[in-house]
């Protein structure tokens, strides 16, 4: 059984929930994140969350660590 994709879908959220969430993503810059998705008895069901995105210091602080293991896995190879 193919689903139609243009077909209209219901949503289970209210208003206000759908609109607090709209203003977290266009304000606190937050996003919405699809957490677990299945299908259940022709219907397809979704649970979203919000996530925040890093803060530059933490990036810099993720690619440090990575440049320092490679380095390190380039010291037990033998290289340089």
């Amino acid at each position: 059984m193919e689903a139609d994709p243009k077909r209209s879908r219901k949503l289970l959220m209210t208003r206000k929930e759908i609109s607090n969430l709209a203003g977290k993503v266009q304000r606190a810059g937050f996003t919405l994140v699809p957490l677990n998705m299945h299908l259940l008895r022709g219907k397809m069901k979704l649970q979203i969350g919000l996530a925040k995105g890093k803060k530059k210091h933490d990036k810099r602080r993720d690619i440090q660590e990575r440049e320092s293991k490679r380095e390190q896995q380039r010291i037990m190879r033998g290289e340089k």
